[in-house]
């Protein structure tokens, strides 16, 4: 035991030895090879290894390893991943949007009796623009072409719905009469009809919707209340539609000019080129709509009327009417004439006034409106259901009828739009090609 402090000694000296002649081994080394500092250094021929600036400048700036650092941590915008960084740009540009369309939503509705007064006269003045521009080239001055052409119209849609009017409150009585006989009939069927329903079970259904009356009396006492408020409003409606329907078949292309003026420079030409074809989609669409209204209005009208349905000719005006709000129009405007034909005639001729509503609507969908609207203003069945139903959502009846056209014209623009973008990439490519080719010509190049 004696020994091994010893042999401990005699090894930390050796290695204490060592280690001084490794340093000195190092600094002769250092010595050597250090340049002379009298002696200029040789320009190397070629540069040195590095990084390739074209190839680093092809690299994303997100995804460029960061600068090593000695005892510093990498930046936090660097560390995250690439699909994450895109991600959170393109989800707060989405939110901007979104509330961008939130408040201007908020605005409409605010003010929702005014944009329906003039989205309304817009499609008016769709409709009878092309009259105006007919008298014209007759010789007939603007003003007086204007303001023939809107009284006409207004004239004719009020005589319409005077003429509605006038049908309902002459066979009020005679209606009432045909309606009570017919849900005798009725009861009397199901009776003794193969469905098994007793008599109890068709007292107590009747017993429920007494019920269901009683019980929302106050509400139906409250809306009646309003209506003097629903009837003036109304009434400015009405007002707010003539007027802008004047003065948008007077004086449309001035309005249209000072509106391009409010548009940015930039994007100027693309709109004063989109803003033609959006109106003649939205003329063909309220023209060809107005048609396919008219004819379904007319075969339904006679069908119904040689069935002896009461009311023939003023369901015909309802179906003619609810015939601008695609597909939804034409379901209740054929339930209704059903449910009429069902309560005054009985079952079988509400069978065959459903066998004649279907037979029109399906001549309609497949023959008419291929053929008269064309494909300028074609929607695909899908987007037609998904946008009525979003535009009753949120604006009720005028929504669905706003709907469809307003998904035309959009359908329009968007694809002349980016028509346009393309076609100015390729004149913009063209323009730069003569240009590459010079500067790439020897000759050009001296």
């Amino acid at each position: 035991m004696s020994r091994v402090p010893g042999w401990l000694g005699r090894l930390g000296a050796g290695l204490t030895e060592m280690s001084e002649r490794l340093d000195e081994r190092r600094a002769e080394v250092e010595r050597e090879t250090a340049p002379d500092p009298s002696v200029a250094p040789p320009v190397p021929s070629q540069p040195a290894a590095g990084p390739d600036p074209v190839a680093e400048a092809a690299v994303p700036p997100a995804r460029r390893p960061a600068p090593a650092a000695s005892g510093h941590r990498p930046d936090p915008a660097e560390a995250v991943p690439w699909g994450v960084r895109v991600a959170a740009e393109a989800g707060w540009r989405m939110l901007v949007l979104a509330g961008t369309l939130w408040i201007l939503m908020r605005v409409i509705s605010a003010i929702q009796l005014v944009v329906f007064a003039f989205v309304i006269a817009l499609l008016v003045t769709a409709l009878l623009q092309p009259t105006v521009a007919r008298l014209t080239r007759r010789g007939v001055p603007r003003g007086p072409a204007t303001a023939l052409t809107a009284i006409s119209g207004f004239v004719v849609i009020g005589l319409m719905g005077w003429f509605v009017t006038w049908q309902v409150m002459e066979n009020i009585d005679t209606l009432s009469t045909q309606i009570q006989s017919g849900i005798d009939d009725l009861r009397d069927w199901l009776l003794k009809s193969p469905f098994h329903v007793t008599d109890k079970q068709i007292n107590q259904i009747a017993k429920n919707l007494r019920e269901a009356i009683g019980a929302n009396a106050d509400q139906i006492t409250s809306a009646g209340l309003e209506g003097v408020q629903v009837i003036i409003e109304t009434l400015t409606g009405i007002l707010l539609v003539f007027f802008s329907t004047l003065f948008l078949l007077y004086d449309g292309k001035r309005i249209w000019e000072w509106f391009l003026r409010l548009v940015p420079a930039a994007a100027r030409p693309g709109v004063a080129g989109a803003g033609p074809r959006a109106w003649r989609t939205l003329t063909a669409y309220v023209r060809g709509t107005v048609l396919v209204a008219l004819i379904d209005a007319i075969f339904i009208g006679i069908g119904i009327y040689f069935l002896d349905v009461p009311m023939a000719v003023p369901l015909a005006v309802f179906i003619f009417l609810f015939s601008f709000i695609p597909l939804v129009g034409a379901v209740a405007s054929g339930a209704l004439a059903v449910i009429v034909a069902l309560v005054t005639q009985g079952v079988f001729t509400a069978v065959m006034t459903l066998v004649v509503v279907l037979a029109v609507q399906q001549i309609e969908g497949h023959v008419l409106q291929p053929f008269i609207l064309g494909r300028a203003v074609r929607v695909h069945p899908l987007a037609v259901v998904l946008t009525v139903a979003a535009g009753g959502m949120v604006a009720g009846i005028g929504g669905a009828v706003v709907a469809v056209p307003l998904v035309a014209v959009t359908n329009t623009v968007v694809g002349y739009l980016r028509q346009y973008s393309e076609e100015l990439q390729r004149q913009k490519a063209a323009a730069d090609e003569p240009v590459a080719q010079n500067a790439e010509d020897p000759a050009h190049q001296g």
